[in-house]
């Protein structure tokens, strides 16, 4: 029976192994992936991109209030070709939308551009209106003009959501790493184990149960 169970060990062992191999494997070809997708992109940070030049930016600009989460590193002029930094880019692009829309997000303004005398009623807090009949009409198609403002929020969004899957991505990657070291040391944990006969040893954890059992005094009968 015991030689059953040592030859299990052995064979999960190297199931292991071979898993955690493959785990490392995968994760570095998939940071590998993210970085030479983002530099072949050729991204490189605008110069306040630092922690300090873009909260006084936002400050001048009246928006520090609307920024929820400031970036803590810089990528000031630095070519962003790794996932930590396409979170950073994709923190210091939101601050700029923000800038450019007076603090106002894509859901805080209207969907078209409000013609002048508009009615308040019919204003968002961000500026334009969702109401067709108050919209500014363009005079070549004669239909209602989008709000410029908004539609900078439908670009921001589509860059930071690709910058930001990168950055999961890059996370997943390393998560990969982490989970192939456990399952490779874990496996040789087991080889171990089992090649050096642990299962032989006819001590256990429960040994002491026994010996108690051997100590305690018979029960006399009548």
């Amino acid at each position: 029976m015991r030689k059953f169970f040592e030859i299990g060990g052995l064979i999960a062992a190297a199931v292991l192994i071979v898993f955690g191999a493959i785990a490392i494997t995968m994760g570095v070809n998939g940071r590998h992936t993210v970085n030479n997708s983002l530099q072949n992109e050729y991204i490189v940070g605008s110069p306040d991109m630092t922690p300090s030049a873009i909260r006084a930016e936002a400050q001048k600009s009246g928006v520090a209030s609307s920024v929820k989460e400031w970036p803590t590193k810089s990528v000031a002029n630095q070519k962003i070709d790794t996932g930590a930094k396409a979170r950073l880019m994709a923190q210091y692009m939101r601050i700029h939308t923000l800038e450019a829309t007076h603090g106002f997000t894509y859901a805080q303004m209207g969907i078209w551009t409000a013609k002048p005398g508009t009615p308040k009623s019919q204003l968002l807090p961000g500026g334009g209106t969702d109401n067709a009949e108050f919209a500014a009409i363009d005079p070549t198609t004669k239909q209602p003009v989008q709000n410029s403002a908004r539609q900078i929020w439908v670009t921001e969004t589509a860059l930071t959501t690709a910058l930001n899957t990168s950055y999961m991505a890059d996370q997943l990657g390393l998560f990969g790493i982490v989970v192939g070291i456990a399952l490779l040391l874990t496996g040789f944990g087991f080889a171990i184990l089992a090649i050096g006969g642990a299962l032989r040893n006819p001590q256990t954890a429960l040994s002491f149960v026994r010996r108690a059992n051997l100590k305690a005094p018979a029960v006399p009968v009548a």
